[in-house]
């Protein structure tokens, strides 16, 4: 089974080819940071008002480490316990994408920031802005929960570590990235930041596949192991949720004080109801909050949006994959 402890290195027969086909199409989606052209936006950042530099501050600091703690727990926790080398294949892979996206948050510091002083505290967000500090205390706490696991024996330790894997794709790259996008379209929707919106656009893409890959791997262990999936393990995971909402909601206040026209607390409270209920629902787990999404913007956002008005070019391509497999070959 998918967690039995062990490394599976039999790629023939293919026992999971649905996470093959994930790792070809991630493939397909590559891109690069020198893509994306951020220096138009120095215009835009020129004209804001100091309430909206403050918002965009504050979202790039918590963009400069928010994949970093991602690529972490992929690496020091993901890998070792999802036990098929397909998966391990869309895992690899995953990690490239978090590097790009690290990449391309480094390059939006350098140009947004100037001021190398202004850099280095931005990298520093988790010690010394409290709303930051909170998510990543949040992360962290989900992290440390399966340290020292090094093989999962027992069904408590398989649900320990669906816990961290469902908190990683639900609430992380489910949730708080979400979240931090909702601005970034919010600009987008009023003509500005277009080359941090493409960049955007990417990193949706690609974070959607993360989450929708640990979603098919939570899928695969239920159809393996059903009675994994008790009442206990579905209250733990909506309590998660809760948390995080309320992390993220510190965030808004932090971010947009009495708010501006389109975007305030009340509205990202409602949009991140909406979200952590679809998250639930994902899971197979009842609605919490029944929110309506308030932001017409991200009702048009897609994971495979075609240009729009105001990019240069078209974010919606995939490079060509070669070959064929066929999955009930042998070696």
């Amino acid at each position: 089974m998918l967690l039995d402890p062990g490394m599976d290195l039999t790629l023939r027969p293919m026992r999971y080819p649905d996470f093959y086909e994930r790792y070809r199409a991630a493939i397909r989606n590559t891109w690069t940071v020198e893509e994306v052209d951020l220096h138009s936006d120095l215009a835009d950042l020129a004209k804001m008002t100091p309430q909206e530099r403050h918002l965009i501050n504050r979202l790039v600091a918590f963009f400069a480490t928010g994949d970093s703690i991602v690529a972490n727990n992929l690496v020091l926790n993901l890998y070792q316990h999802v036990n098929a080398p397909e998966a391990r294949l869309y895992l690899s892979r995953q990690l490239f994408e978090e590097a790009v996206h690290v990449q391309f948050y480094l390059t939006l510091l350098d140009t947004y920031l100037p001021d190398p002083d202004e850099r280095v505290k931005a990298f520093a967000a988790i010690e010394h802005i409290p709303s930051i500090r909170d998510k990543a205390e949040f992360c962290f706490k989900w992290i440390d929960s399966v340290n020292g696991l090094e093989r999962l024996e027992t069904a408590a330790e398989r649900r320990q570590f669906l816990l961290n894997l469902i908190c990683f794709a639900a609430c992380i790259e489910g949730l708080f990235f979400y979240g931090a996008f909702a601005y970034v379209y919010w600009f987008r929707s009023r003509g500005l930041l277009g080359g941090l919106a493409t960049g955007t656009n990417w990193v949706f893409r690609d974070e959607s596949m993360h989450m929708e890959f640990a979603f098919s791997v939570v899928d695969t262990v239920r159809a393996e192991e059903p009675s994994l999936f008790d009442d206990e393990l579905g209250k733990q995971v909506t309590g998660m949720l809760e948390e995080a909402v309320a992390a993220e909601l510190a965030f808004a206040e932090d971010l947009c004080g009495d708010g501006m026209p389109g975007m305030g607390v009340d509205q990202m409270r409602q949009y991140l109801e909406y979200v952590a209920d679809q998250r639930l629902v994902r899971l197979g787990l009842p609605r919490r909050y029944g929110s309506a999404n308030p932001f017409a913007f991200m009702e048009l956002q897609d994971v495979q949006e075609l240009a729009n008005f105001f990019e240069r070019r078209v974010s919606a391509y995939q490079v060509a994959v070669e070959g064929n497999v066929t999955f009930d070959e042998t070696f």
